[in-house]
């Protein structure tokens, strides 16, 4: 058989041995984001250790029953397939919505984000008891002053957004309003995906107390989505990295 002796009588190595290094590495991704898929931990730990397989990390994976159960979409009837914008620049089109939670104590609270839908960046992730009309113009006002305004803001059809204050300072900053059909929210599908990953990695794996601690999970969450956290549509850059791509691809061309 050409198999030595030694071979054949050598005790088999434990996996747990064998794969040490990598299921400590696996464990420290999931331990603060228990929601990671097998894909997502794959692409960072590519970026760390390129030399490890795919098929040698699913393997652990699936040993260490990280594997989660996803829940079945339900069939719906089919429906007219629209379109949906995919800005081809920064600040072009931004999209803005609404999330609820509740603390310990079951005090009710809301988040406002707002996503840029070109590179996905979370620009701003607004915590709260109650956020009207006016709070969304001190909102917008930050954000002018920090990063500026896109030429289109994609939201729902909520009360805040159609309040006559947010409304008018809108027209005066010339920061166009594009409200989605009632009951469409796969037409805001940008901030919808990102809501799921905000509620599957932050407020639904932790219990919080105080809104205070919300509003600081959210922030160091906010700076590892944009600039650690690889995206598939962005060909696994982060959203920082595909700014800073385009940027630089918009340089070159004005150069040349």
């Amino acid at each position: 058989m050409g198999l030595s002796r030694a071979a054949w009588y050598r005790p088999p190595l434990d996996w747990t041995v064998r794969d040490a290094e990598l299921i400590a590495a696996l464990a420290g991704l999931v331990e603060d984001r228990p929601a990671r898929g097998f894909w997502k931990c794959r692409k960072l730990l590519r970026r760390t250790r390129p030399e490890w397989n795919h098929k040698r990390i699913y393997r652990v994976y699936k040993a260490m029953r990280l594997n989660l159960r996803r829940a079945a979409k339900r069939r719906l009837p089919k429906r007219e397939r629209v379109p949906l914008y995919v800005p081809r620049l920064p600040d072009t089109v931004w999209s803005a919505d609404f999330m609820s939670d509740a603390l310990a104590c079951g005090r009710r609270f809301r988040t406002f984000n707002v996503v840029d839908d070109f590179n996905r960046e979370v620009l701003h992730i607004e915590v709260d008891t109650s956020i009207t009309s006016s709070r969304l113009v001190r909102i917008f006002e930050q954000l002018k002053r920090d990063h500026g305004l896109p030429q289109v803001l994609r939201t729902d059809n909520g009360p805040e957004f159609l309040g006559e204050t947010f409304v008018q300072w809108a027209k005066a900053n010339v920061m166009a309003i594009q409200y989605i059909q009632p009951g469409k929210p796969n037409q805001n599908a940008y901030i919808e995906r990102f809501n799921r990953t905000f509620r599957d990695e932050v407020l639904d794996q932790h219990l919080f107390a105080r809104i205070d601690d919300v509003r600081e999970a959210a922030w160091w969450w906010m700076l590892e989505y944009n600039e650690q956290r690889p995206h598939d549509s962005l060909g696994d850059l982060t959203p920082a990295e595909y700014r800073q791509q385009v940027a630089g691809g918009s340089t070159s061309e004005v150069s040349a």
